[in-house]
């Protein structure tokens, strides 16, 4: 009995010196990330930052709005396409497919996964940009393209996510319905989606978390023209485009490197904020 209290209590020590590493690991790299960022307003005052429209670092110019809206442009394209596919998906695999089949979709679902972003991207650069320029007009790189990319990356996030939570509804209130004379479609749409939504939206934040901060993928197809978004197939940037792109070529200390530091710390205060809504939403539907 002593030997089993002392291995639970090293287990326990253990596991509490691994959480509070990992938390000092993220509080470390939001005080660096943050504290070389906050230093750009010494130079550029946070309107400018915020609000202006242009972006020339020589001239001493650093208006990230462009790269803002280019970043909420894409991920809204990227969940207008990707949310209702993917619970479509989700529904057919939860109440309508065959355990076989079922199964065949979850591995294809976790195929696309493991697929690295670069090759979406690629695949995009080299299939949907042509595709664009040539029945829609434009350069055919834009946030149309990027968001469609989104839209296939963040789907099996969303797919996942939505099918375990239709899975885990209560099968008493769907066989109340059915007894009740609604159809099975009735059902699903009136009480197993209402009854498994918070998890639903849970996995819609996750899916816009992901398409916000995808940088290689979007990188290839956006455009990176530090410009606002003029049309959807027109090139713009994004926060991670334009990060990936300028870091390597900033002098350490400038204005121009902190503002870089200033768009990804404000990409993880956005990650943050979406891991806390998640959060909230997720025991809110506990709650009920």
């Amino acid at each position: 009995m002593n030997r089993v209290r002392t291995a639970d209590r090293a287990a326990r020590v253990v596991l509490t010196a691994c959480a509070t590493l990992v938390s000092l690991v993220i509080a470390a790299i939001l005080l660096f990330v943050g504290s070389e960022g906050l230093l750009l307003f010494r130079d550029v005052s946070p309107f400018e930052f915020l609000f202006g429209l242009t972006w020339n670092p020589p001239l001493g110019r650093y208006g990230a709005l462009p790269f803002l809206v280019g970043s909420v442009a894409a991920t809204a394209i990227a969940l207008l396409i990707g949310a209702p596919l993917g619970l479509a998906g989700a529904i057919f695999m939860a109440k309508v497919a065959p355990p076989w089949m079922r199964h065949i979709l979850r591995q294809a679902a976790n195929l696309f996964v493991g697929i690295p972003s670069v090759v979406y991207g690629y695949i995009g650069m080299t299939l949907l940009v042509p595709w664009v320029r040539e029945h829609l007009g434009g350069q055919g790189f834009g946030v149309l393209v990027a968001g469609a990319i989104l839209a296939i990356m963040v789907m099996p996030t969303i797919l996942g996510v939505s099918e375990d939570a239709l899975r885990a509804v209560d099968p008493a209130l769907e066989e109340g319905s059915l007894g009740l004379g609604a159809t099975r479609w009735q059902t699903i749409w009136r009480v197993t989606l209402p009854a498994a939504r918070p998890r639903i939206l849970a996995g819609v934040i996750l899916a816009f978390a992901r398409a916000f901060g995808e940088t290689t993928a979007v990188q290839m197809v956006i455009g990176n023209s530090p410009v606002l978004v003029r049309s959807l197939t027109t090139g713009t940037a994004t926060l991670t485009s334009q990060i990936i792109m300028e870091m390597g070529q900033t002098p350490p200390g400038s204005p121009w490197n902190r503002a870089l530091f200033m768009m990804a710390f404000g990409l993880l205060v956005v990650s943050l904020l979406m891991i806390l809504l998640v959060r909230w939403v997720s025991n809110r539907g506990v709650a009920r």
